[in-house]
């Protein structure tokens, strides 16, 4: 199973560091080491240890270091260090590592005795003790202390067996985004998705400047060590070759061009028409702050909604509401808030039961919204243009870009292009082709308090979409501000560096004290991964990205990006290599 058998010489587990410590309590769940001396243990070293039981045979105990300490033993003063160091008075270093345990082979749970030999593992046992010799799909996520792959079990990710990822950490240290997209590009690339690679998708929603939009370029900094590195993951390095990007037209632009200034080909604008916000129902996602469902006026907001479904007609470049014709949003919202005000169309539209006060609330949101929303709500631009963002009908990778958006805006297009993709998966019947939706700032937009649109939207993909074959990817700075549900959803979690108040929260509860307190150290790109088959969090550090993380870095694009419109190539297409770690200048965003 992995872990080698007890007195076998030839399968031996590894480098003998020491022996099970006997001054302190051993259990099947924990126990300390005693370092050898001219050895070490660091933290996260894997060890394993061996017990012969009477009649049963050996049980093979494997875990992980979880903390290390150095003491005089024979010193009974602080001040005795200064005389030991000194030669005058007896003494002698001891290390010793505690050591939480990850597996035991056979499955009886009994204390390694002491002073067994302890090994640092290698291996086979090594692969035993960390269970990645039981996982069928394995998904290279970066390396370990000891310089050697770690790796994700993909039933975890793909809905087999659990699906949901939860990435926290402080924004611009943790390196959120970069781990969730070097997450994507191992599992496109390491081949656990086999003939469905072609068609999964994933669809990621940039909040950060334009630094997600050159995917599909490779990384200028991409040298000979980064080869070596990327390779011994498996991987081949390079940008991923089949990328879409969508961005808002510019503001009070009638040719509808893409907000974007660093991009100049492969970008579609994507807006909404006025018919199609209509007869959608898109109405609601004008009201996506999670305190607007406090209000009474969210009744006035479905009401209003129910009518435009029931009355609007296309008409080409714009809707036609009761016999009058609108060309714009703002034109469109002016209509509503007169037919809100008359007292004679009040309760047609509003209903009978609602207020003034209530119907006044509502128009002073959906006026402040004509500013917001005009780019995106059109009638000027033409309804037959492909123009909405469909997954399906994309690249392997879709990048919508928020950035240029105020935050009415981001919600506005956060929950309706959510909602468009689970729906549509639904009405496919079917979990395979996969979707990963990568989105940052999910606080904001499943906060644990209140209810909107966006959040149903996201409970229903954290708690279905499993099922459906929908995988959220979710970022944030705190997680104890996120949608319990969501979180617990989440089979993969993930933390980087930590705030030191965030991270004695509860939701933290899975990383053993040690690695809490390391979260406040980490530098980018490290990485503490809990998956639910290994019962101690991982610590990673992945590989620097080899795709242009910021236009600076942008060096040439695949063939196929170079044209406005992005032409499918083989996702599996080698393109370069790879790139080892990340240094305090390194963050890329």
């Amino acid at each position: 199973m992995g872990l080698p058998a007890a007195g076998a010489e030839a399968a031996s587990p590894g480098q003998p560091v020491g022996r099970v410590l006997g001054t302190a309590d051993a259990t099947p769940l924990q126990f300390w080491v005693a370092v050898s001396p001219g050895s070490y243990l660091q933290l996260d070293d894997v060890v394993i240890t061996e017990r012969e039981l009477p009649g049963s045979g050996p049980v093979a105990v494997a875990g992980v270091v979880t903390a290390v300490r150095a003491r005089h033993e024979g010193a009974v003063f602080d001040s005795d260090v200064f005389a030991i160091a000194e030669g005058t008075l007896p003494a002698q270093v001891q290390e010793a590592a505690e050591i939480t345990t990850t597996r035991v082979q056979p499955e009886v749970y009994v204390p390694p005795a002491p002073g067994a030999i302890a090994y640092r593992a290698e291996g086979e046992a090594r692969a035993g003790a960390l269970y990645f010799d039981r996982m069928r799909a394995k998904v290279p996520i970066g390396f370990g202390r000891d310089g050697n792959a770690m790796f994700l079990n993909a039933e975890f990710l793909d809905g087999s067996r659990g699906a949901h990822v939860s990435i926290s950490g402080i924004s611009g240290v943790a390196t959120k985004t970069s781990f969730a997209t070097f997450l994507l590009y191992s599992l496109f690339r390491c081949g656990v998705l086999g003939g469905e690679a072609a068609n999964t998708r994933a669809l990621i929603f940039n909040v950060k400047g334009e630094d997600l939009l050159f995917l599909d370029h490779v990384n200028t900094r991409l040298d000979e060590a980064t080869t070596e590195a990327y390779a011994r993951l498996g991987l081949a390095a390079g940008p991923f070759p089949d990328v879409r990007v969508h961005a808002p037209p510019r503001l009070d632009d009638p040719s509808g061009t893409p907000d974007v200034s660093s991009r100049l080909t492969g970008v579609d604008a994507f807006y909404w028409t006025l018919a199609e916000f209509c007869a959608d129902r898109l109405l609601p996602y004008v009201f996506a702050d999670a305190d607007d469902e406090r209000q009474q006026y969210t009744m006035v907001v479905h009401s209003v909604t129910a009518r435009l479904a029931r009355t609007a007609i296309a008409a080409e470049g714009g809707v036609v509401v009761e016999g009058q014709r609108f060309g714009s949003y703002p034109d469109l919202v002016d209509f509503l808030v007169e037919q809100l005000s008359d007292d004679e169309t009040r309760a047609v539209w509003a209903g009978n039961a609602v207020g003034l006060g209530t119907v006044n609330a509502f128009a002073r949101r959906l006026i402040a919204s004509k500013k917001d929303l005009s780019r995106l709500i059109r009638g000027d631009l033409a309804s037959r243009k492909p123009h909405q963002i469909n997954t399906a009908e994309s690249g392997q990778v879709t990048v919508v870009d928020l950035h240029n958006l105020p935050d009415r805006a981001q919600r506005f297009v956060v929950g309706v292009t959510l909602r468009t993709e689970f729906e549509r998966k639904e009405r496919s019947g079917t979990a395979r082709p996969l979707l990963f939706v990568v989105l940052d700032e999910l606080n904001k937009y499943a906060p644990r308090e209140g209810t909107s649109p966006i959040k149903e939207v996201l409970l229903d993909i954290a708690e279905r979409g499993r099922s459906l074959g929908v995988v959220l990817i979710g970022a944030q700075q705190t997680a104890s501000e996120v949608e319990r549900r969501i979180v617990a959803n989440s089979a993969v979690r993930v933390v980087g560096r930590l705030d030191p108040a965030e991270a004695s929260r509860p939701e933290y509860g899975f990383l053993p004290p040690a690695q809490r307190q390391r979260a406040l150290l980490a530098k980018p790109g490290t990485m503490f991964v809990s998956q639910p088959e290994i019962p101690v969090p991982l610590c990673i550090e992945f590989p620097f990205p080899s795709w242009a993380t910021r236009p600076a870095e942008a060096g040439a694009p695949p063939a196929s990006s170079r044209r406005s419109v992005v032409q499918r190539v083989d996702p599996f297409a080698v393109v370069g290599a790879g790139l080892r770690g990340l240094s305090d200048d390194d963050i890329p965003f």
